[in-house]
């Protein structure tokens, strides 16, 4: 006796969840549509950034060590989520190689020349950098203070170190000793 109450319940019910299947079918979509806008725009934004930053990363090189030659590149530039960053340095005097064949040294240089053209591109008021200089001769030290006195015009730098030639680059110093074992 109820048969046509039921079905007549269940029709509507059926509508009701097919308007709101298809709202969700809409909404992945706008969703979807919006990812795929945003990725767009990431890519490049962080493709100009990327061309900016190796292109500052070339002459902060060059900076630091003169007669020098640095390149960066990304191994996939077309796909944001897929790429990787490559850097070929060639110190004065020796041919284009990868960090890996570096000296500690001069894959510190290369770490600091990438920091300050990334300083150079998108500047902030404030830094701190923790013994950037620990595995630097007085030659590197002093072309790395070059650098930090030309930043610290700025910005804000607060430099972790032990080394005595670029604590010379200090306006103000704080010492921190440990007691006698």
């Amino acid at each position: 006796l109820n048969a046509a109450a039921e079905r007549e319940e269940l029709s509507e019910r059926e509508v009701f969840l097919r308007a709101q299947i298809d709202d969700l079918a809409r909404a992945r979509e706008t969703l979807l549509e919006s990812i795929r806008e945003i990725e767009q725009q990431t890519q490049v934004k962080f493709n100009e950034t990327f061309d900016l930053v190796a292109t500052e990363f070339g002459k902060t090189y060059s900076k630091l060590f003169p007669g020098g030659e640095a390149r960066m590149w990304q191994t996939n530039p077309e796909h944001l989520s897929e790429t990787g960053i490559e850097i070929a340095v060639q110190p004065p005097g020796k041919k284009m190689t990868a960090l890996a064949a570096l000296s500690g040294g001069e894959r510190a240089m290369t770490a600091a020349a990438l920091i300050f053209a990334l300083i150079r591109v998108k500047p902030s008021p404030f830094y701190l950098l923790d013994e950037v200089d620990a595995a630097l001769d007085d030659a590197n030290v002093d072309r790395l203070s070059g650098m930090i006195r030309e930043v610290s015009g700025t910005s804000q730098m607060l430099v972790v170190t032990h080394n005595k030639k670029t604590m010379e680059l200090a306006s103000q110093m704080y010492g921190v000793t440990m007691q006698e074992p």
